[in-house]
């Protein structure tokens, strides 16, 4: 498979260490390598957005991650957490006005503290529901992914493994853009 390693340039973190921002290039993206799949960005590539919306409110965007097309998903990200800390994990998302294969899709986030850490799970029903192309959290923000840190967790048990799946249906999806996860302590 032609994965795309995660760069650790493109992982940044607050000055008070309370949140965590990865961007496109900073996460394990299998097949994320090959271009009749993905479509990854320059490094911390800012962009305008060329939509009159946008260009009316004067905003500047990360660019984002292009699924092409794939029948395996699989997004992953790992981060240095504080013991006895609780966290929220959130993907900011897009989908394309051309998005296909996503009804039906049982897509997850995932995410578990440590090596030997047990998987936490949800269930993400809104990619099948979007209509429209502006940016979103998954999961919604009334529905957070959040994990605990044991207070006693040292290196390497206070690494916190986290991902997006849809490695189950065997259905070809495309047009999902992943603009950033975030980790907020909480």
């Amino acid at each position: 498979m032609s994965h795309h390693e995660p760069e650790s340039s493109e992982v940044s973190k607050t000055a008070d260490e309370t949140e965590i921002t990865i961007r496109p290039r900073g996460f394990n993206i299998v097949w994320g390598k090959d271009t009749r799949y993905w479509q990854l960005p320059e490094k911390s590539l800012i962009i305008k957005t060329s939509t009159a919306e946008d260009l009316n409110r004067n905003k500047d965007t990360e660019a984002a991650a292009e699924l092409k097309q794939v029948c395996w998903l699989e997004i992953t990200g790992s981060v240095d957490v504080k013991a006895g800390k609780k966290y929220a994990i959130e993907f900011q998302v897009s989908m394309k006005p051309d998005a296909f294969g996503w009804s039906g899709c049982p897509v997850f986030m995932m995410a578990k503290v440590g090596k030997k850490g047990k998987y936490i799970w949800k269930k993400i029903t809104t990619l099948e529901k979007r209509t429209n192309t502006d940016p979103f959290s998954i999961p919604e923000t009334n529905s957070q992914l959040t994990i605990d840190v044991s207070s006693n967790a040292t290196a390497p048990d206070n690494k916190l493994f986290f991902g997006l799946y849809e490695v189950w249906s065997g259905k070809w999806k495309g047009g999902l853009l992943i603009h950033k996860a975030i980790i907020r302590q909480i």
